[in-house]
């Protein structure tokens, strides 16, 4: 492997999950029996409570509280990239994770919703800490239960599929299951982000003291899809992979922004 590199065997490796629907969502315990059998020590530290659609916010205007809950699972009263930070910094500061596992989100984390999303936030956190980082979802209709057996099936052999390869230190693969029955799951993409954003929709109305509100929807507008996108795969029904960075930086530009500027 290259400097920087990462690769992690799971049958040795100390796990800690997180997500950012909270410390009793279906899709983390799943995640959890899914993973323990698998790993030397699991550890959870996760909100207390549903966070989602905070991104990589984090809180430094109030005090933030952990509570255990059991063996290794603790609860955080913040957002998710607050649960991240207190898991690597304080439950687990004597011996930090070999890899964080974010998930499984309740709903796909594609396109534009990655940078929405409190579970990749999460993973981000852990990545800018230099701990390889995973982060699953689950692609879903609107109002429409999760296809958990999907997840159930199919979680395990794409993860050990990602973790037999070696990746850059500061990379977070954001994996998304599409919103099909198990054996209709067509394969595995690697695939770029898509544009699919939220705000489709604004709901008006006024509250019982008679002031106005307005309430941002789940609605997705869909920009161009390109066929390499995690949008498309979870359209055709396939498993996609996409590697982020928190590098925001835009290479292409870089260079002509410099030469057309002179600085």
């Amino acid at each position: 492997m290259a400097a920087g590199d990462w690769r992690v065997s799971l049958a040795d490796a100390r796990v800690m999950l997180i997500n950012d629907d909270g410390v009793d969502a279906p899709g983390l315990k799943l995640l959890e029996r899914l993973v323990r059998p698998l790993v030397r020590e699991l550890w959870v530290v996760a909100p207390a409570k549903e966070e989602s659609g905070t991104s990589h916010a984090f809180s430094i205007h109030r005090p933030v509280r952990m509570t255990e809950v059991g063996e290794r699972r603790f609860a955080v009263d913040g957002m998710p990239a607050d649960a991240a930070i207190i898991g690597l910094k304080v439950a687990m500061k004597d011996a930090p994770p070999d890899i964080v596992l974010s998930g499984v989100n309740r709903g796909a984390n594609i396109g534009d919703d990655s940078s929405y999303s409190g579970t990749v936030g999460a993973a981000m956190e852990a990545a800018m800490a230099g701990v390889p980082a995973v982060a699953f979802s689950l692609n879903r209709a609107p109002r429409m239960e999760p296809k958990w057996p999907t997840v159930e099936r199919h979680l395990v052999p794409t993860l050990t599929r990602l973790l037999e390869q070696s990746w850059p230190t500061g990379a977070v693969l954001n994996v998304n299951f599409p919103d099909f029955e198990p054996d209709a799951v067509k394969g595995f993409r690697v695939t770029r982000l898509g544009r699919r954003r939220p705000g489709g929709e604004i709901m008006h109305g006024v509250d019982p003291a008679g002031h106005e509100f307005y309430w941002i929807g789940t609605k997705r507008i869909l920009g161009d899809i390109a066929p390499d996108s995690d949008v498309q795969a979870a359209e055709d029904g396939y498993i996609s992979m996409t590697p982020l960075t928190f590098d925001l930086t835009d290479e292409a530009l870089l260079d002509g922004a410099r030469k057309r500027l002179g600085a």
